[in-house]
């Protein structure tokens, strides 16, 4: 079976507040799918938005972080927030005012939920007995230039492999590895969704056989705890945010 990553095009979802039920009714899914959708929709359906001008984006983006770290570099060019979000390490807790239409989007609430929602709606709508959804948001990399698509939320899908106690060519034990399946197709999604004006802002992934589906997974299963991440020390840096 030929792999297919499937664009949708759809209305524009207009903030403050767009009810995207008929978008989501619209679609047309496979046993076996993956649906990605843009975290920005997910924001407008649930009216995460504020009007620029009305409060201070800083105030906002302190607002919305488990941890908080404004920064400005040495030369003085640039101004930015270094943030932990839904446990999640991003810039200014997620916000943005790219096709917004003069508001700051915020990332949505219960990602999880609302992804477990839209599946078991069309799984009951075309009898599936198995398809993923997936929240997705563009993301920058430290010490890159871009933004590539990272999962922010989850259902369906079990996110990781574990191989630990697999042994590798040389026939030394795995001890730590872990790969994450989903990650690398959100990132191929969003790519092809694009980030202008293309209006697509659900992808769906068909035909793909590497990974397994599972009712019981969520985000936790893919994020670590700060305290024993392999980046913990950087992350350390960033004051926790007493909200």
């Amino acid at each position: 079976m030929k792999l297919e990553f499937i664009p949708i095009k759809t209305r524009v979802a207009k903030p403050p507040k767009d009810d995207i039920s008929d978008i989501i009714d619209s679609l047309e899914v496979k046993n076996g799918d993956i649906i990605f959708i843009t975290s920005k929709i997910i924001s407008i359906h649930q009216g995460r938005t504020q009007k620029i001008g009305t409060r201070p984006k800083e105030e906002l983006i302190r607002e919305e972080s488990e941890r908080y770290l404004p920064y400005t570099n040495e030369t003085g060019d640039f101004h930015t927030n270094l943030t932990v979000t839904q446990g999640i390490l991003n810039i200014s807790a997620g916000i943005d005012e790219s096709n917004a239409d003069g508001y700051y989007i915020l990332w949505p609430k219960d990602i999880d939920n609302f992804c477990a929602e839209v599946r078991q709606f069309l799984m009951k709508k075309f009898k599936l007995s198995k398809l993923g959804v997936v929240a997705t948001d563009s993301h920058t990399t430290p010490l890159r230039y871009g933004v590539t698509g990272i999962t922010i939320g989850i259902s369906g899908i079990k996110p990781l492999r574990d191989i630990r106690g697999e042994n590798d060519l040389f026939g030394r034990a795995m001890h730590i590895t872990q790969v994450n399946m989903i990650d690398p197709l959100t990132a191929m999604a969003v790519n092809l969704m694009g980030e202008s004006n293309e209006s697509t802002p659900i992808m769906i992934l068909r035909n793909y056989q590497n990974i397994e589906f599972s009712e019981n997974v969520s985000m936790k299963d893919l994020k670590t705890d700060p305290e024993i991440d392999l980046y913990q020390a950087l992350i350390d840096v960033i004051p926790k945010v007493d909200n």
